[in-house]
């Protein structure tokens, strides 16, 4: 998977993606990330990616042409062909963008999915010329209902996510399947050594060792979870007829 980032400030990118997961996929050739300037895919002297809005209005608006410029110039490069027996996967051009539709798990895995190269174009100012939005991109994505200075931190969250779903970037291939979201619910609460902490103790059904024991209180735990810090997850999660009624139980008390 190749990540391309187009920013007017690529400064920005210094040191995030020198960690951690994404550090190790890009040493074992998993992903490729290449920072580019938005500025360097302008004509003028003075570099100008940004202008004011027709009709008035506070702030400034990112240009069309250098975005136009800079995206059909990396969709224009020679790309390598798929493996034998795979089938061509496509590139997606992302706009960073309160805008967008939400970004989730479920995304983030359709993107790992489907894409072998994302361009992700870091929005800035009051936003971007909406013939970019109608015209170039393939898919708006916003990280969240708040506004942020711009998408360079948006780009960085999506690269994360996309990266830890692709094949061999997690040290365990089940890792990502008990991921919060990725059933619908959210994770369950996780204890390590020591047994006891100041008098705090760990459930003993994780000390006994019976592993059917643990799935069903780990499974009841996620339950309770998500019921407590995201009920309207609940709506659309997988689950028995058992299950609901112990948690018809569970908001009864």
């Amino acid at each position: 998977m190749r990540f391309d980032l187009l920013t007017i400030f690529p400064e920005f990118f210094a040191g995030p993606f020198e960690f951690g997961i994404v550090q190790r996929a890009r040493k074992q050739g998993l992903i490729e990330i290449v920072i580019h300037d938005l500025r360097s895919f302008t004509f003028d002297k003075h570099q100008i990616v940004d202008d004011r809005p027709f009709g008035g209005g506070d702030g400034m608006v990112l240009k069309p042409e250098p975005i136009f410029r800079a995206v059909e110039s990396l969709l224009g490069e020679q790309q390598p062909e798929p493996p034998a027996g795979e089938t061509e996967k496509r590139v997606a051009v992302v706009l960073l963008s309160p805008q967008g539709r939400l970004f989730c798990q479920a995304e983030a895995a359709k993107f790992a999915q489907e894409c072998s190269r994302m361009i992700l174009i870091c929005g800035r100012y009051e936003g971007v010329d909406e013939r970019v939005v109608e015209h170039l991109v393939t898919d708006e994505i916003s990280i969240g209902d708040y506004v942020l200075t711009g998408g360079e931190l948006p780009a960085m969250v999506i690269v994360d996510a996309v990266t830890r779903l692709l094949p061999s970037a997690l040290g365990s291939e089940t890792s990502a399947a008990h991921d919060s979201f990725s059933d619908g619910l959210l994770d369950c609460p996780h204890y390590t050594r020591p047994a006891e902490f100041r008098g705090l103790g760990v459930p003993e059904v994780l000390l006994g060792g019976h592993h059917g024991e643990v799935a069903r209180w780990r499974r009841r735990a996620a339950l309770l979870k998500t019921l407590k810090m995201r009920p309207d997850l609940l709506a659309q999660a997988v689950l028995t007829d058992e299950e609901r009624r112990w948690l018809e139980e569970m908001q009864a008390d």
